[in-house]
């Protein structure tokens, strides 16, 4: 059974003045899928999103995780929902600069269970090992480069072991070097933990290394490509033709391979 399923999701802020975000979108995302969402700024990519993480309710429609209409649930269910089975990475990651590494990390799980035990301090442990930033476990986060900070809060976004982890521009704050990093780890996570990812990006070679592209253009999909289907040359072609001729004429770093 798919993970996630919209149905006419349609999104109107505003009463006397209104501005359609969302025109009746229908999104099916499967378990385990790697798949990012495209569109220009205003496009409706950043709505969706929050409606996929039940941030934001839709005007009309309907969402559901594996059969369950969420938005018939209370605000309180929803944040339980939340809480348990899904994880966000942000462009600013949002880390306490008063807290260190290892504090930081099991945050999510003390909000949610009150205290840590021994299993989750372990947990949190092996997360910071995994991406990357053991030797910082007990670094204060205004003590970290802006890599590590995303390193971290990817290893936050995944102490309550969530089943969807929504990503918005995780690499924005990057530079080039970093951010095709930070791209292998995200998708080193996904293929181990087959934790479906869905993330909105601006830059589509993040876009052309993920197994599905979604393009929201006015609100609406225009378009759903699956990238399984094509060559890598195939996928760079249909979605950033001159950026990718430069990164194979040697001017931008080449593409790691999907």
């Amino acid at each position: 059974m798919a993970d996630i399923e919209l149905e006419g999701i349609r999104k109107v802020y505003g009463t006397a003045i209104s501005t359609v975000a969302l025109r009746g979108v229908d999104l099916t995302v499967p378990a385990g899928e790697y798949a990012a969402i495209i569109g220009r700024s205003g496009s409706g990519k950043s709505t969706l999103l929050n409606i996929l993480g039940t941030l934001d309710r839709p005007t009309e429609g309907r969402m559901r995780f594996e059969g369950r209409d969420l938005f018939a649930a209370s605000d309180d269910k929803l944040a339980e929902f939340r809480s348990g089975t899904l994880g966000f990475i942000f462009q600013f990651h949002y880390l306490l600069p008063e807290f260190n590494t290892l504090e930081n990390v099991l945050l999510p799980y003390r909000i949610r269970h009150g205290r840590a035990d021994g299993a989750a301090v372990r947990r949190a442990k092996e997360l910071i090992e995994k991406v990357g930033v053991g030797p910082r476990m007990y670094n204060r986060a205004n003590n970290l480069s802006g890599g590590e900070q995303q390193r971290v809060a990817i290893a936050r976004s995944l102490i309550n072991a969530p089943r969807v982890i929504l990503a918005d521009e995780p690499t924005g704050n990057l530079d080039t070097e970093t951010s095709e990093s930070v791209k292998g780890l995200l998708r080193a996570i996904n293929r181990e933990f087959k934790t479906t990812f869905i993330i909105v990006t601006h830059d589509r070679h993040i876009a052309a290394g993920c197994d599905r592209v979604i393009e929201i253009e006015d609100g609406s999909i225009k378009r759903d490509l699956s990238t399984s289907e094509l060559s890598r040359d195939e996928t760079w072609a249909e979605l950033a033709p001159c950026n990718c001729r430069e990164r194979e004429d040697g001017r931008l770093p080449a593409a790691p391979p999907a």
